[in-house]
């Protein structure tokens, strides 16, 4: 058996999408499973909105999802260039050659004569096709029309009245009728191939044997399967992987979560998680086993597990996939990882990372068991940054714990304490607590939400010993004596 070799070939007309980065790695796990390659390569056929920007991101974002690639952009190999716009001169001599035995042909039929045949044909509810005006042209017609316009596109003759089988690895046998698919554009009248052209070429070019994309393409795969046949390429296998829905099962937009790796990545996913999930979206191992390393989903990765019905994307399980990731970090790590984000809120100057290393530390040990994602650690620690206590509008709880008779002695009996202790240890800040309601005669609600509504301006949030210890007693007595300013019994 040859090789396997399979692609990603992304358009670099915006950030990767989600959906794009499952087929990836699906095409990487499939590779790597079998002793195969993946090559990647770029279509950016579309001038007006391909970027060189959006190319290194996507790229980057490859790299950074640990999706190596053995031949293509960056790394070279025997079948390049891997960029479209950079191999026109390689496509040219097939449009001559289909032109040529007259399995292709210029149409120049205008766009307004187009768009009529196509409302016509709706409102005789068919679907929209050419019917093949330019298709028999005599040569006389064909300079009348040459005088209307002398950039006619290249169109492909489709057989009449023949089935189109798709042989597909995940959805069996799939037909398709010609006379449905009508004669398209292969070639635009600025010379430059479309897509189901220009990809076919590539494929076969590159020697791809395995195409693994997106359910969207199906439809395509017909118009591929017939170029395929006239320009006698021999034919990879196709698998077509299911959509990615929403939980309320309509097509992924914004409102189901973010749709970029990209803002994913930003928002302090880790890359083994979302590999993790992605890879869950449409394949599904056997057994109930849901955390998988890299090199574990390699060695259980199979087409034949791959299902045709729909992925569900569920942002709630890529948070708890990526909270057992990040708790399985060292202390360590996650706080290096989690340094960029208190930078970015304005919780730390750079200078303070190191100088206050260990006490970071401390401060991330205490907000690790909520964490589901980098982006929540500045306002799970905001507490311990700062001298001053914010009050929220919204929580009433603490307004009323601030109300209560005895709330003003508490504070004030407290900071004195605080100002008084050399040492400060959890176990020292016990005790005084312990202290101070014998001293005061309140307890409970009254005595340890006071404290911690006057010193954090919370009525819940981290573990009060862990807030007083890690402040100090001195920006403890700083804020306990702001709040008896600010926050006088009602």
């Amino acid at each position: 058996m040859a090789k396997i070799r399979v692609r990603f070939a992304p358009s670099p007309t915006g950030p990767m999408h989600i959906g794009g980065a499952r087929s990836a790695l699906f095409n990487w796990l499939f590779a790597r499973r079998y002793g195969g390659e993946f090559i990647v390569r770029i279509e950016d056929t579309d001038l007006e909105r391909s970027t060189p920007e959006y190319e290194e991101q996507i790229l980057a974002t490859l790299n950074w999802l640990g999706l190596d690639w053995d031949e293509g952009i960056g790394v070279g190999g025997d079948h390049g260039p891997y960029r479209q716009k950079e191999r026109l001169q390689i496509y040219h001599p097939y449009t001559q050659k289909l032109l040529e035995t007259g399995q292709a042909y210029h149409c120049y039929c205008s766009e307004e004569e187009l768009e009529a045949e196509r409302q016509a044909l709706i409102a005789k509810g068919q679907s929209p096709r050419y019917l093949g005006k330019c298709r028999n042209l005599s040569g006389k017609e064909k300079e009348e029309r040459l005088a209307l316009t002398d950039k006619p596109v290249v169109r492909f003759r489709v057989p009449e009245g023949r089935p189109v089988v798709v042989d597909d690895l995940i959805r069996g046998l799939v037909e398709f009728e010609s006379d449905g698919i009508g004669d398209y554009v292969i070639v635009k009248s600025d010379g430059i191939p479309v897509y189901n052209f220009a990809v076919v070429l590539d494929d076969a070019l590159m020697g791809i044997t395995h195409v693994l994309r997106g359910e969207e393409h199906l439809s395509n795969t017909p118009r591929q399967l017939l170029l395929y046949e006239a320009l006698n390429f021999p034919v990879p296998k196709f698998a077509h992987i299911s959509l990615i829905l929403g939980e309320d099962r309509s097509k992924m937009s914004k409102r189901h979560g973010s749709t970029s790796v990209e803002q994913y990545r930003q928002e302090g996913y880790l890359p083994e998680a979302l590999t993790n999930f992605l890879a869950l979206l449409g394949w599904s191992p056997e057994g109930e086993e849901e955390i998988f390393s890299i090199s574990e989903l390699v060695a259980r990765f199979s087409l034949e597990r791959v299902a045709k019905s729909p992925a569900v994307f569920n942002l709630e399980k890529l948070k708890w996939m990526n909270f057992h990731y990040l708790k399985g970090m060292s202390l360590e790590q996650l706080t290096a990882c989690c340094i960029p984000y208190l930078l970015k809120a304005g919780l730390l100057d750079e200078g303070e990372t190191t100088e206050r290393l260990d006490w970071l530390q401390q401060v991330i040990a205490t907000a690790r068991d909520g964490l589901h994602y980098l982006a929540e650690v500045p306002a799970l620690v905001k507490v311990f940054f700062g001298e001053t206590v914010e009050l929220s509008e919204d929580d009433d709880e603490a307004k009323d714990v601030l109300a209560l008779e005895s709330s003003p002695a508490v504070m004030r009996k407290f900071r004195e304490k605080a100002l008084e202790m050399e040492d400060w240890s959890g176990e020292e800040v016990r005790q005084i607590l312990k202290e101070l309601g014998k001293e005061l005669n309140v307890k409970g609600k009254a005595l340890f939400m006071t404290v911690r509504v006057a010193v954090s301006g919370q009525s819940q949030g981290r573990d009060l010993i862990a807030i007083l210890t890690l402040l100090g007693p001195t920006v403890v007595a700083q804020r306990l004596e702001e709040s008896l300013r600010r926050f006088p019994k009602r």
